[in-house]
């Protein structure tokens, strides 16, 4: 593990640990074969895209954060995640790390029974194992921290995800992060507005690093969406697609939530300053 800075680190020591017990529990050699058997990964760039007018959606059933702390119950996270997908979002977003974010492997195996859109595993992923079991769950995507990961284990967690037919959300945070990430042939790269070493939220910071990806990968804006204003902000900065939870399960009506960031119109990145004429 690369060291990124107290939260972060804290956070993986956790995930660590309580990975253990799950191998423990089921071999790595039988998750293997589990993710094997499983049915075939949707394509969630295809839905991501969608007709390629408006900004693709992935709605996070999110019950807690290392920042905010409890959000919302979710006693039923199907049930949340099928008001998303019945009101338009592309994919699914799961949390399923424990201790900061009160998420389960069993919340993934409900939403994935539930609906018929993309679902990402979001979690820290930092072991092959970890892969494998997203897929084994039914997971389509995995999350890929760039900051959580040196160059050898984030393209090799890169290429099994590819290997077991999933695709990757390589996640940055500074221009460093984003060259790995374009050195990686990552085909969805996420900008997160977060810094998780420390938990503060730049959404400028964010947009401007948006702005520097180049045509080929989808661009998705995480983190700092409060209002339509915000995905606004992140489609104009280039954006394909944003990533939402605090704003969906705290807004009492997630339906419409879902429905008003989905109308906002993509617009294309535009080039980083410097290469602007």
């Amino acid at each position: 593990m690369t060291t990124t800075g107290t939260v972060l680190d804290d956070i993986i020591v956790g995930v660590r640990e309580d990975l253990a017990p799950r191998r423990a529990a089921v071999p790595e050699s039988e998750i293997a074969r589990r993710a094997h058997a499983a049915a075939p990964a949707l394509d969630a760039r295809a839905h991501l895209v969608g007709d390629g007018t408006t900004m693709g959606l992935i709605a996070e059933v999110k019950r807690s954060s290392p920042s905010k702390g409890t959000l919302a119950e979710i006693p039923e996270p199907a049930r949340l995640a099928e008001v998303y997908a019945r009101s338009g979002a592309s994919a699914i977003s799961v949390l399923t790390e424990q201790r900061r974010f009160r998420g389960t492997l069993a919340d993934l195996d409900a939403v994935r029974e539930r609906v018929d859109v993309p679902v990402l595993r979001k979690d820290f992923v930092v072991e092959p194992y970890q892969v494998l079991e997203a897929r084994a769950h039914g997971a389509d995507l995995v999350l890929l921290i760039v900051a959580a990961l040196d160059d050898a284990r984030l393209r090799d967690l890169h290429a099994l995800s590819a290997e077991l037919g999933m695709q990757a959300l390589v996640e940055t945070h500074t221009p460093a992060e984003l060259e790995r990430a374009l050195a990686l042939g990552a085909d969805l790269i996420g900008v997160n507005a977060r810094n998780l070493k420390d938990l503060t939220v730049d959404l400028a910071r964010a947009t401007d690093l948006l702005g520097r990806i180049p045509a080929g990968p989808l661009a998705i804006g995480e983190s700092a969406v409060a209002s339509v204003d915000d995905v606004e902000a992140y489609a104009a900065a280039g954006a394909d697609a944003v990533l939402v939870g605090e704003a969906l399960v705290t807004s009492g009506d997630p339906a419409d939530a879902v429905a008003s960031y989905r109308r906002v119109a993509r617009r294309g990145r535009p080039l980083p300053e410097g290469d602007r004429a």
